[in-house]
C-alpha cells in the first residue's frame, strides 16, 4: 500500500477534497486563523487560497507524506505566505510549548491512526489563549446512515489512505483536552456514509 498512498492517494484526495461543496466548509472555517499557525494534514494545500493574509504571521504545514507535499508544491509556490513544511507525523510535532495561535485542522482526524496523541501535541504547542479550528466529516447522526458507515469502513479505509468514516469528532476533541466553544454539524450533498460535517472551534482546557 506504500505505493498507492503516495502515488494515487495524493490526486484522490486533492479531487475528492477539492469539491465546491467542501471547498464552501472551508471557505467558512480556514479564514479564522490567525498568528503564528499550525496546519495538521496540509494535504495538496487545498486550504492555502483561504488563509486570511492580513491576519496570518506564518503557516506550518505538518504533512507526512511525500506525496501529497508534492501535489501540493504548486501552491505552496503560488502563494505569499510563509509556509514551512513539517514532515512527521501529527504525533511528534516539533515545536515547542505554547507557540502557536491557530491550529487548523480540515478533513485530517478521518485518517490519523494515534488520533489521540496527535490532538494532545496540538494542545500542547497551542498557546493558553489560541484556537482549534476544525472541519471534518465524521459519525452521522442517523442510525441507518451510522450502520451503513460501520458496515463499509473497513473497506473505505483501504482505498482512502486510512480515512475513516464514522470517527466521532466533537468527543475526540473533548477528550484530548479542548473545550467546544462552536461547533455546526449538518449533511452536505454528497453520499451520506461521507457527508456529515463538522465545523468549529475550539479552546484548550
Amino acid at each position: 500500500m506504500g505505493w498507492y498512498n503516495d502515488h494515487i492517494v495524493p490526486h484522490v484526495v486533492n479531487i475528492a477534497c477539492g469539491m465546491k461543496e467542501i471547498e464552501r466548509q472551508r471557505e467558512k472555517i480556514v479564514p479564522l486563523a490567525a498568528g503564528r499557525v499550525l496546519e495538521v494534514g496540509m494535504g495538496p494545500g487545498l486550504n492555502l487560497p483561504f488563509y486570511d493574509r492580513s491576519k496570518v504571521d506564518k503557516v506550518w504545514g505538518l504533512e507526512p507524506s511525500d506525496g501529497m507535499r508534492r501535489k501540493a508544491a504548486a501552491r505552496v509556490d503560488a502563494t505569499d505566505l510563509d509556509v514551512e513544511w513539517i514532515d512527521l507525523p501529527g504525533e511528534e510535532i516539533p515545536l515547542e510549548d505554547d507557540t502557536v495561535d491557530t491550529v487548523v485542522l480540515t478533513y485530517t482526524l478521518c485518517s490519523i491512526s494515534s488520533w489521540q496523541p496527535a490532538l494532545e501535541q496540538m494542545r500542547r504547542v497551542l498557546k493558553g489563549d489560541g484556537r482549534l479550528l476544525f472541519c471534518e466529516h465524521g459519525e452521522a447522526p442517523d442510525e441507518s446512515v451510522r450502520n451503513w458507515q460501520r458496515r463499509l469502513d473497513p473497506y473505505w479505509t483501504r482505498i482512502a489512505g486510512g480515512c475513516h468514516l464514522d470517527r466521532p469528532i466533537p468527543q475526540m476533541i473533548r477528550g484530548a483536552g479542548f473545550a467546544i466553544d462552536t461547533v455546526d454539524a449538518a449533511y452536505i450533498p454528497g453520499p451520506k456514509i461521507a457527508a456529515y460535517q463538522y465545523r468549529g472551534t475550539a479552546t484548550p482546557t
